[in-house]
């Protein structure tokens, strides 16, 4: 199992990041901390030099498993969920946006925050429908530029589409797409998940890259999550994609990306 950990691209509200911003310095810190690849959190890829980028993950020997979405729903609330038609269409060219990224770095792209959440007023099951249309627009994209795509459920406090392990490969199903995955969280999944092990070896077909962070959101190994348990699953089960650490900057950004590696490379 190879180890990540997200970089935060642009500017953003989301907190659960161990670094932001400045790019380059960044990029070289975590290759020095020995990770070997990098999940890139993006809220607009049009907002990038691309190849200015790619020089400096090729200059660090870095590997971009993932691209993240989810700011452009937080910073400007595009969702797949939405009643608007123009926010959905919105929601899917930004994802166009973010597949060409990832088909030039070789990643694949998350389905999270971006599919959104279901407000009080709204109709639930129109927006589930809502959602489920455009995770199959997105995919036809993607399949096209041989880009796989990944649906992150997310904890009941966060949203009120996909929580569940169970949920998402529900979803899988009713989509119906080959490059659709899921993109299990061991934050997320400690809040949902009954027993965390037996979701990760029932919904082992569905992915192929997963997030990590303690049950406080902190760095794995500060917090009460039986990490060397989780870990034992995987191997159990053959996993070979990455770990990407996706935790709080505490108690500051470089001491939660160095804990995280020498904790995980301990158990791994």
């Amino acid at each position: 199992m190879k180890l990540s950990i997200v970089l935060s691209l642009q500017p953003t509200q989301f907190s659960a990041l161990a670094f932001q911003g400045k790019i380059e310095e960044h990029l070289r810190k975590i290759e020095a901390l020995g990770y070997d690849g990098v999940e890139l959190a993006i809220r607009d890829p049009s907002l990038l030099g691309w190849n200015q980028l790619e020089e400096w993950i090729r200059t660090y020997g870095l590997k971009v498993p993932a691209i993240g979405t989810g700011q452009a729903y937080v910073e400007e609330g595009l969702r797949f969920s939405s009643p608007s038609a123009k926010i959905r269409r919105q929601a899917i060219e930004r994802m166009r946006s973010h597949i060409l990224l990832a088909k030039r770095l070789q990643a694949g792209v998350i389905i999270g925050l971006i599919r959104g959440k279901v407000e009080k007023e709204e109709d639930f099951q129109k927006g589930y429908d809502w959602m489920t249309d455009s995770l199959k627009a997105c995919c036809e994209v993607a399949e096209k530029e041989g880009v796989s795509l990944w649906v992150e459920p997310l904890n009941r406090y966060e949203i009120n589409l996909i929580n569940t392990i169970e949920e998402g490969m529900v979803l899988l199903n009713q989509v119906g797409c080959k490059n659709l995955g899921l993109l299990p969280d061991t934050f997320h999944m400690n809040i949902e998940e009954p027993i965390i092990e037996d979701s990760l070896r029932k919904a082992r077909p569905y992915y192929q890259h997963i997030h990590i962070a303690d049950n406080n959101r902190w760095a794995p190994g500060l917090g009460h999550i039986d990490f060397k348990s989780i870990l034992s699953v995987l191997k159990e089960t053959r996993y070979e994609g990455f770990l990407s650490i996706e935790c709080l900057p505490k108690p500051n950004p470089g001491e939660a990306a160095r804990r995280a590696i020498e904790f995980l490379n301990k158990i791994k």
